[in-house]
Parts: C-alpha cells; sequence; structure tokens
C-alpha cells in the first residue's frame, strides 16, 4: 500500500498453477475474521462496519469520507478514510482505490483481481484484514487496516544513519518471516518483499501489504521429525513445543520423549514444512534491487525468490543501502548476476553486538546465494532459517508479545493533530466524490 519509490519491471505470463484449498490449514486460523482481537473483546474495526451494514445495509464509497491521499502505487491509491456520520467516526481505515479502467487498458487488471483474491484467503496479524470490498463506477475499493507508522523505508530513513539497529532489525525480519511463513503455507509465493511493503500498525507490529505481485501455486504439508539424544535419566514425558525456547517454527506439532533408566533420551521433533516448492513462473515481476537472479534470467522462478528478497531485506535494513545498487536499473541487474556479496564496515559498540553482526552476515550470505537450489529455505522454508544461529533467540510463539522498537504515536493525537484539522466544516458536511484529479498518476 506505501508509496512506490523504486521502479518495478514489467509483467509477463506466468506458468503458475491454481491454488488449492486446503483444509489442513484451516486448524490455524487467527480468528480475526470473527472481530475480535486478542483480550477477547470487540475489535472496534469490525464493531464500526457491523454498526454500518446494520445502519446502511450494503457498504459502498458513499458511506465513507477519504480524508487524505496515504500513497500511490503501480496499481492504485490509498486513502486514509472514516465512516461517516451517524455511525461514528471512532475508526479509521485504510482504503486502496483501483482504476478498472485504466489498468484493462495497461493490461493490469489480473493484478487487481489477485490482490483481491488473496486479501479475501488471509487471516493473520501480520498480513491485512479486509473488512469491505466494493465498486463504485468503473473504480474497485478495498477497506483494510490503517497503519499509523508507516512503512519501514520511511522509518529507516529516520533512523541514525539512516539504518536499523541489529535488535530493531531482528524484530522487524522476524515478524516478516512469520508473514511470509504463513502465505507459503497458503501456497503464495509473494514476490515483493521490500521495506515500502512492510507497515508499521498502531501498536508498533507489522504489517505486510501490495499482494498484486502473488504468485499462487498448489502446496503439500510435510511432517518432517530428526532426533536428539542426551544421557539425562528422567521420567517418560510428552510435552508442547511451545514451552520450549528457541522455537523452530510457529506450527510445531508435538515434542515427544521417550526414556528408559539409565539409557540415553530420545527426542523426536516434529515440525509442519508447507513449502511451495513446486512454484513456476516465467514472470519478470518485483523491483530492480530486490529481483532474484532467476527472475532476470528469465529460466523460471518459484518460492525460493522470496528467501533472495527476505536477504535483500535483511541487508537494507542493517546497511541502509541494497547490496547490488547500481548506478541505473540494467547495472543493478548486471550486479545481481554477477556481483559477489560484500558487506560494508560499519561500528559495533561490544563484543556482543560484534557476534550478532557475524550471525547475521552469515544468514544473509546463505539467503543471497545465486543458485536458488543452494540458497537456504529452498527446500524447508522458514524452518531452516528459524534454525539459524541470528534467531536463536527469538520465541516464535510468543513473538506478538515482544516490545516494538519503536510504537506509533497515541491514535487519539493522530486523529486530533494531524488527520481531522484539515477538514473544513463544509468538507465534514459533503460525502466525497470520485474525481478524475485522485488518478492522474495513472
Amino acid at each position: 500500500m506505501a508509496s512506490t519509490t523504486r521502479e518495478e519491471s514489467s509483467d509477463n505470463d506466468s506458468t503458475s498453477s491454481s491454488l488449492t484449498t486446503r483444509s489442513w490449514l484451516s486448524s490455524f486460523s487467527f480468528r480475526r475474521r470473527a472481530g475480535s482481537v486478542g483480550s477477547g473483546s470487540p475489535n472496534p474495526a469490525w464493531e464500526a462496519m457491523r454498526r454500518l451494514r446494520v445502519h446502511a445495509g450494503e457498504v459502498s464509497l458513499e458511506h465513507f469520507r477519504l480524508v487524505r491521499r496515504l500513497g500511490s502505487g503501480d496499481i492504485g491509491s490509498v486513502y486514509l478514510c472514516e465512516i461517516q456520520y451517524p455511525v461514528g467516526r471512532e475508526c479509521v481505515f485504510a482504503m486502496k482505490v483501483v482504476d478498472r479502467e485504466a489498468l484493462g487498458m495497461r493490461k493490469k487488471l489480473h493484478r487487481a483481481e489477485m490482490e483481491r483474491e488473496i486479501l479475501g484467503m488471509v487471516d493473520h496479524p501480520f498480513l491485512p484484514t479486509l473488512y469491505a470490498a466494493f465498486q463504485a463506477s468503473h473504480y474497485s475499493c478495498f477497506l483494510m487496516d490503517f497503519c499509523p507508522g508507516g512503512d519501514l523505508f520511511s522509518a529507516r530513513q529516520r533512523q541514525p544513519g539512516k539504518r536499523f539497529t541489529i535488535s530493531s532489525t531482528k524484530f522487524y525480519a522476524a515478524e516478516t518471516l512469520v508473514a511470509l511463513e504463513y502465505l507459503h503455507m497458503k501456497g503464495i509465493v509473494y514476490r515483493d518483499l521490500k521495506p515500502e511493503n512492510v507497515l508499521v500498525r498502531e501498536d508498533g507490529h507489522i504489517m505486510l501489504s501490495d499482494f498484486d505481485l502473488c504468485l499462487k501455486c498448489d502446496v503439500v504439508p510435510k511432517l518432517l521429525r530428526s532426533k536428539t539424544e542426551s544421557s539425562v535419566k528422567t521420567r517418560k514425558s510428552s510435552v508442547s513445543s511451545c514451552a520450549t525456547a528457541p522455537l523452530q517454527s510457529c506450527f510445531s506439532i508435538r515434542r515427544q520423549k521417550v526414556i528408559r533408566e539409565n539409557v540415553e533420551v530420545c527426542e523426536l521433533d516434529t515440525e509442519m514444512v508447507a513449502e511451495p516448492i513446486n512454484a513456476r513462473s516465467k514472470s519478470f515481476v518485483g523491483t530492480h534491487e530486490y529481483l532474484a537472479p532467476e527472475v532476470i534470467s528469465g529460466q523460471g522462478h518459484g518460492s525460493a525468490v522470496d528467501w533472495w528478497t527476505f536477504g535483500v531485506f535483511l541487508y537494507e535494513m542493517l546497511f541502509g543501502r541494497t547490496p547490488f545498487k547500481g548506478e541505473n536499473n540494467e547495472r543493478t541487474l548486471i550486479n545481481i548476476l554477477k556481483q559477489p556479496l560484500i558487506f560494508p564496515r560499519v561500528g559495533v559498540s561490544g563484543g556482543k553486538e560484534f557476534e550478532e553482526m557475524v550471525k547475521v552476515q552469515d544468514l544473509i550470505g546463505k539467503l543471497l546465494v545465486k543458485n536458488p537450489k543452494k540458497r537456504i529455505g529452498c527446500c524447508l522454508g522458514s524452518v531452516e532459517i528459524k534454525r539459524h544461529e541470528f534467531f536463536k533467540e527469538v520465541n516464535w510463539a510468543l513473538i506478538r508479545s515482544v516490545r516494538p522498537p519503536e510504537i506509533p504515536s497515541d491514535m487519539n493525537k493522530i486523529r486530533n493533530r494531524v488527520l481531522f484539522q484539515k477538514l473544513s466544516k463544509k468538507d465534514k458536511e459533503q460525502p466525497f466524490q470520485v474525481t478524475n484529479h485522485h488518478f492522474e498518476y495513472f
């Protein structure tokens, strides 16, 4: 949803297969569609939408006031909006507005349709909630969460040296990894990871955005069992893996201990892996600085492109620039194919930070392997990456309980000082009308 600051490449025909909906994933629903938050209290946004539907019936554009434009991308613009009186204005939303006629002329209408389909599929704390979708003339409107913290690209610009600390990078990278893991389990290859597409919610946690470049494919889950041994004498037991840290997967099933007295202890770790390794596409899509070598070569790519972009994402967050950027787009693509990975020299404050820097550079090096078949995550997906030493101390089951590095200003202050003072009394009483000047970027 954030405004794109890097030029995007053209989109060609894809050879991807269609997605088969898997019933096994339904057990991992985060219940955000039900309209409640973690504490069990009603979600204010869902409650406001419920009241709107009771009051007005079918939701349409005339029920919202568009306050200002938040940004624009290749297929649409995103506006800050609120529900019009008398239902109430206690909630604000982000509304993505897509001009279907303009996209049809540019042969990109399928991208808007892809985003609409995926928004309706996902249900995860680090992904958008689609509160409503409706048509207005030749425009399609998607009502989603508003993220007052902006995107990580803008947040990085505000940091000292225009780069995040290692601890902040680990926090945002861990949450982004969990979001990618969920998408892959749904058979969705994201293909457009970059700081501009990672937004910061009101509570400081992330929300991935923009799904028009996604690739859908079939995915078949697998259970992996690994053994670890020790000579500790204890009782026979069976414990949930959620009680141990560090965890290897948000979806670890169960850890069983089979123990005989005075004999070795055999621990069986059972993990579920659902990586769409058979995904295949020849589309040339993405942002130049983030394109994987296999995308540039045109020989076909799959889910491993998301782990390449995750490596570039980590690099930019830590060092303030992407690893292969050239003086122009053509030079950038050549660098991605031929230039070796080089890390800039940065100062560290102590031994602990130096150790963390060594670990993250090792992870980035394994992610930015030019051969996708040798890249970390290419076979086991996020499970492999979560096992890396850089994420060793992350408790994946409690990741939403970690305090974010930055928490956006209180929502009431944002509403009173920034968003709504700009509206005149006349504007507040008038419904929003779609006019052409809002879509000049087409």
